[in-house]
């Protein structure tokens, strides 16, 4: 039995006008309440048309002017004309207009796209490029009518278009040379300018245009004038307002003329509008000429005053303008607009295109490309920035089809029926959940997104102003002009940073490249740096232990701030190079400085512990806690250097990290011990105590443990020595990081005692043999890792000994001078100078923690708030109980916190640990500059500081610790 009869509506095929039945009728596509026989082709790909009733409308206007029969026969056998036709028809009113009014003209859409006009002709030009920029269109917009018909890319649509704009300049310089009397007695020269120079021409644009001429400049003017009248008339508006003073200025210039205004009245603007000229039209030779005047010009452009900044302001100017309420939907100007993308093009071309001419390239797609060969932007940026360049070009195109109007306005996010045509007619469909207006919409808030993302990293960019600051000579890095430029940027060892130059730009990889257009600016950078030889050096050992790190020099091309930082880093610190190549992570940190200061010290441990926490072997797991510190040190040390982390949280973070890997180590040697038989804490002490750690300290600690029910106290100790003996070979193994150096020797019965005690064990010798210094020594004492209700317990244990209820009585007071005044004659090494000794020369660290130390020991059992192993809280509890003055705190302050900044300083500038300030040389000069003082200034200034601030402090001591009444 047959099917029923089921009737079809035009609505399946997306005609929605009530006469569409009747119009499919009368174009013999529709019969019998159904699709005729053979119409399915035609009705499917009326359906895929940007407008299916646009297109319908023009189909049944075409059937009364054309040979319909022909047509129809064409529209039905031929893909190539069904889709080309029908496409046109359903995105442009304009060209559906031109071709009822010439009807034979859809017979030119069977061949190829050929647009050359050779007319002789005035009348037709306009009607000959009409016809031309019809078989553009419909060659651009078959594919979404026909899917099976090849896609046109956007770059040969706009190459296309400027060829067929070249191509009516041309027929319109040759008209008009036929009715301009004396135009033999000139040569002219069209030069293209803008988008027709750099062949990435619109629809519908005016054509920017330079003219240049000798002879008769009269005659030239006539003929330019009499050129740009008759392709206005017929094809577009010629514009000729980028010439030299713009419309003020003569129309026509001789080549001398031009180069003379350049030379000494041109804008930036100007220059950087010549990145796009052309010589399309006229004589060409002149026009030659005319290009080799005026290239060196733009190519030494980026050397003038604020050029960078010149550039930038332009941009902004230009965004200002567009009106508040269209500013969303302004395709060229607005923000994340194409003006976005060519700006930011265009800076990049004029800045590194003076060395490399390889980015003298006039297109915008093309330069993009070039850039990212060239290492100057990421790859991933470059395609990003030109995808969405070519989406957003595209949506103009399809605009401007419309009417062949100018414009370059989105629709309005309610506009649905213009959203659903734009979006049907770039070849968007709906997808399930979204409509093709809202697909439209989503994907075009995506792309001016991201170019203005894009914009924004690359255009502003502050390396785009320091490589732009360096003369364009100095960009040639191998010349001998080089080693000149270097020996008067401070560099002591031209000969040898030439060479590191050498090393770093050699070749023509993309490494190089990127190297190339980086060195410059670095060399500027290490010149303001209290050691550029040092720092470049650096540079290279850096770069070349990281040369397979892929995104290394993609961040110091991409962000300023990382570069600049970098090199007062590398030229600052020894310390920070060894550290960088084996934790290059951190440098992503030196773009955000809220990232690099980091969480609260206090808490910077906890990431720490969960990572290594992972790992059961104890080995990997003591190797992880080493790089996880190797992470913190450097990015410590690096916001340390860069002035963005105080000094208490320097010494805090420090103490954290220590504690960190202590706690980790410890978890993951008890994990690998088997079934533990005791618990065991750690009890920091000294620095580590009283979170006061620089970058050269050791940590001071004490271990103690508690057996389980069951298990002897020998037992217990043997276990637990065996875990802390494991942590501290392990953690102490030679390698290229700062030393772990763990030191137990505040112990009780210090190297000679047992490395680990049980608690009863303490209790019996601290009880019996605790001295004096020992008591003292336990002031700092911290529990900092293990089992934390052991540790609690412990301090609760030493509580009496070091808060003593009495105080100290005079006997006490007498030896601890006694100590001290040992300490001062035999401890200071053999030829150091007590002047500048940090720790124990004269107002040092020593002077400074003996004094508060002796005042908790005389005070704390009666002042609670002497009760903390911090020296800068007793200090300060010393003052509110009236046991110091505010004066004599403040000095003793002052000169701690000096010293222990430029005990640090010195690590990091010398690499390794000391306590001797140096007191000459660029040592001193980088010493000087991590204390704040400017690297051209006099360092000796700092030495100055420094002994004065600790005489102060040692007259405080002299008097409070050596006085009377304590």
């Amino acid at each position: 039995m047959s099917e029923p009869f089921r009737a079809a509506s035009p609505a399946r095929f997306g005609l929605t006008e009530p006469r569409s039945e009747e119009v499919l009728r009368g174009l013999g596509l529709w019969a019998d309440r159904r699709p005729a026989d053979d119409a399915e082709p035609v009705l499917a790909a009326l359906s895929r048309c940007p407008d299916p009733d646009l297109a319908l409308r023009g189909l049944e206007r075409l059937h009364s002017a054309a040979d319909w029969d022909a047509l129809s026969a064409a529209l039905h056998e031929d893909v190539v004309v069904r889709g080309r036709l029908l496409a046109v028809l359903g995105s442009s009113t304009a060209l559906s207009d031109f071709l009822v009014v010439n009807p034979n003209r859809w017979r030119s859409l069977t061949g190829g796209v050929d647009v050359s006009l050779d007319l002789s002709d005035g009348d037709a030009l306009r009607t000959e490029y009409r016809a031309k920029l019809l078989l553009v269109a419909a060659n651009d917009l078959a594919h979404v009518v026909e899917p099976t018909l090849p896609y046109v890319p956007y770059d040969t649509v706009a190459a296309q278009l400027s060829d067929l704009a070249v191509s009516a300049l041309r027929a319109s310089l040759k008209l008009a040379a036929e009715r301009v009397n004396g135009a033999d007695r000139c040569k002219l020269a069209v030069i293209a300018m803008g988008k027709c120079g750099a062949n990435e021409l619109n629809y519908v644009s005016d054509v920017d245009v330079v003219f240049v001429a000798e002879g008769d400049l009269g005659a030239a003017t006539r003929l330019a004038s009499t050129m740009m009248q008759i392709a206005g008339q017929s094809c577009f508006e010629v514009d000729a307002a980028l010439r030299p003073e713009g419309k003020a200025g003569a129309l026509v210039r001789t080549l001398d003329g031009h180069a003379s205004y350049y030379q000494k009245w041109a804008r930036t603007w100007e220059f950087q509008a010549l990145l796009k000229a052309r010589p399309v039209a006229g004589d060409p030779e002149l026009g030659q000429a005319y290009l080799d005047v005026v290239r060196p010009y733009v190519w030494t452009a980026a050397e003038r005053e604020n050029f960078v900044e010149d550039v930038q302001a332009m941009r902004r100017r230009v965004e200002d303008h567009v009106p508040s309420g269209l500013a969303d939907r302004e395709l060229k100007l607005g923000r994340g607009g194409l003006r976005d993308v060519e700006f930011a093009v265009q800076l990049l071309q004029l800045v590194h295109g003076r060395s490399d001419e390889n980015l003298r390239i006039q297109a915008t797609t093309a330069a993009l490309a070039a850039l990212g060969r060239g290492g100057y932007i990421g790859r991933n940026d470059a395609a990003d920035f030109g995808r969405s360049y070519r989406f957003l070009r595209t949506l103009e195109h399809r605009l401007q089809l419309q009417r062949l109007l100018r414009t370059h306005l989105f629709p309005a996010d309610d506009d649905v029926t213009a959203l659903r045509w734009l979006a049907r007619s770039v070849g968007l469909a709906a997808d399930g959940q979204r409509s093709e207006g809202q697909v439209l919409l989503a994907e075009f808030r995506k792309h001016a997104n991201q170019v203005r993302r894009l914009h924004e990293k690359l255009f502003y960019r502050p390396l785009l102003q320091s490589v732009a600051g360096v003369p364009t000579e100095a960009l040639r890095l191998t010349t001998k002009e080089a080693v000149a430029r270097l020996a008067a940027l401070g560099y002591t060892s031209p000969d040898g940073a030439l060479r590191h130059i050498q090393a770093l730009t050699h070749g023509v990889s993309r490494r190089a490249r990127i190297q190339g257009a980086l060195l410059p600016v670095l060399l500027d950078l290490f010149a303001g740096t209290p050691d550029p030889d040092g720092g470049l050096l650096a540079y290279r050992k850096v770069s070349e232990a990281l040369a397979e790190t892929p995104w290394y020099l993609r961040l110091l091309r991409d962000e300023g701030a990382v570069v600049e930082r970098l090199a007062v880093l590398l030229g600052t610190s020894r310390f920070v190079p060894d550290l960088l190549v084996r934790a290059p992570e951190v440098l992503r940190l030196l773009a955000d400085t809220e990232a690099l200061v980091g969480r609260d010290p206090h808490s910077i441990g906890n990431p720490l512990r969960s990572a290594v926490s992972r790992y059961d072997d104890l080995t990997r797991a003591v190797a992880a806690a080493r790089s996880l510190r190797r992470h913190e040190l450097l990015r410590i040390a690096s916001a340390d250097l860069l002035g963005f982390m105080p000094l208490e949280t320097v010494c805090v973070s420090l103490s954290e990290v220590w504690g960190a890997v202590l706690q980790s180590a410890l978890d993951a040697a008890m994990r690998a011990a088997g079934e533990p038989v005791a618990t065991l804490a750690v009890i920091g002490m000294g620095r580590l105590g009283g979170h006061e750690l620089g970058y050269g300290s050791d940590a001071d600690v004490m271990f103690v443990c508690r057996p389980f029910e069951g298990v002897t106290d020998a037992e217990a100790a043997k276990w637990a020595s065996g875990v802390v003996e494991k942590i501290r070979r392990l953690l102490g193994a030679p390698s290229q990081d700062p030393p772990l150096l763990v030191d137990a020797d505040l112990r009780p019965e210090g190297r000679q005692g047992p490395l680990v005690r049980t608690l009863d064990s303490y209790r019996a010798y601290y009880r019996q043999w605790a001295e004096l210094w020992e008591k003292q020594a336990l002031l700092r004492a911290r529990f900092i890792a293990g089992d934390a209700e052991l540790g609690a317990e412990f301090e609760a244990l030493i509580e009496p000994l070091r808060y003593r209820a009495g105080g100290l009585d005079t006997a006490s007071v007498r030896e601890i001078r006694r100590i001290k005044a040992r300490v001062d004659a035999e401890r200071l090494p053999r030829g150091a100078d007590p002047s500048t000794h940090t720790k124990l020369g004269r107002g040092g660290l020593a002077d400074v923690e003996w004094t508060v130390q002796l005042l908790q020991l005389q005070h704390s059992g009666a002042v609670p708030e002497l009760r903390t192993p911090s020296t800068m809280a007793a200090m300060d509890a010393a003052v509110s109980a009236g046991l110091l003055a505010a004066d004599d705190a403040a000095a003793l302050k002052a000169a701690w916190n000096l010293a222990t900044h430029a005990r640090n300083a010195v690590t990091l500038v010398r690499g390794k640990a000391s306590d001797q300030l140096p007191t000459s040389g660029r040592d001193l000069v980088s010493v000087a500059s991590v204390m704040g003082y400017p690297p051209g200034g006099d360092p000796g200034e700092f030495l100055e500081e420094y002994r004065r601030t600790t005489r102060r402090a040692r007259a405080v001591a002299e008097r409070v610790f050596y006085g009377e009444g304590l």
